[in-house]
């Protein structure tokens, strides 16, 4: 019979590797910083009369093709997208999968991804000042100089993205469901453009640093898709096992 002996090299190793799995993230979130505030500022300067112009005529176009029925299905994707619906959303999905598989890791996930996601727009949107776009915007009360990035689909990325990815962690048979709860941020992208509430690359922007971050968490924590075997499965923890 196997010895189950834990030796004393293995608690130093997996924190090496724990050490390791968190300075990759925190360069991650730097880098991604880093490349949001670059691609704003080229945006509001350098940018900003040749894709500025596109950006502005495209939003014209888009308000010119407004009706009753397609303002109420934006006003429907912006409410899924709300930060307290997004925060929800997320927050039970963590509970969920960590009481239904008896584990930490989905709690973990889903914290990292809302503060990373969080910190990166907070700290875009405070120190790149750009106007949203020259139509008029349905949704009331919005910062003027707050369009760049777009904090309602980096949070839909975030929330239900987090759900996919936990969905198709733990469940084979929630593949489809995982698929066709991606259609949420793209409704909640569509909604923000139609609203007037930013320029497609806001959007495009937002898309992008939640979308990567996300999966850099997720394969950083999470189990490899159900599934899948070999080596892939056994990244879980570094030491082939998926708890």
């Amino acid at each position: 019979m196997p010895s189950t002996t834990t030796t004393p090299a293995e608690p130093a190793s997996r924190a090496r590797a724990l050490l390791a799995t968190a300075g990759r993230l925190v360069l991650t979130w730097v880098v991604l910083v880093a490349v949001v505030l670059g691609v704003g500022w080229l945006l509001t300067h350098t940018l900003a009369s040749s894709v500025g112009g596109w950006d502005d005529d495209v939003s014209r176009g888009i308000a010119d093709e407004r009706t009753p029925g397609l303002g109420e299905v934006a006003d429907v994707g912006t409410l899924l997208a709300d930060t307290p619906v997004g925060m929800a959303v997320a927050a039970l999905s963590a509970l969920a999968f960590a009481a239904w598989r008896r584990t930490w890791r989905p709690l973990v996930f889903v914290a990292l991804v809302v503060a990373g996601t969080g910190g990166i727009y907070a700290v875009g949107t405070h120190l790149i000042s750009r106007d949203r776009p020259p139509v008029r915007i349905l949704d009331p009360g919005l910062v003027p100089d707050h369009s760049f990035p777009s904090g309602h689909v980096g949070t839909a990325v975030t929330a239900y993205g987090a759900l996919a990815l936990l969905a198709l962690a733990y469940s084979a048979a929630a593949r489809p469901w995982a698929l066709a709860i991606l259609l949420v941020p793209v409704l909640v992208l569509a909604a923000r453009l139609y609203q007037g509430a930013h320029h497609v690359t806001d959007v495009v922007t937002s898309v992008a640093y939640a979308g990567t971050w996300l999966l850099v968490v997720g394969r950083a924590v999470l189990p490899a898709p159900v599934g899948r075997t070999g080596a892939g499965a056994a990244r879980a923890d570094g030491s082939g096992r998926a708890s």
